[in-house]
């Protein structure tokens, strides 16, 4: 049982990877945005970042207040 606990928390690190991948993403967009004056990668820059920050947010809550 110890093997799928651990597998378990591993796939929640790799989640959180993710979401911060999304969220640099998002911030690359959103400069690129206001470089070049461009309402288009601003909008998608922001969700991005936002979207990524919400997850990283919610599974480093779930990661460390789970029992």
């Amino acid at each position: 049982m110890e093997f799928f606990n651990e597998a378990v928390n591993i796939l929640k690190i790799l989640v959180i990877a993710l979401g911060a991948g999304l969220s640099v993403w998002g911030v690359i967009n959103l400069l690129e945005g206001y470089g070049n004056d461009n309402p288009g990668a601003k909008s998608q820059g922001i969700k991005q970042l936002m979207a990524g920050g919400s997850i990283v947010l919610f599974m480093v809550k779930r990661l460390y207040t789970e029992a």
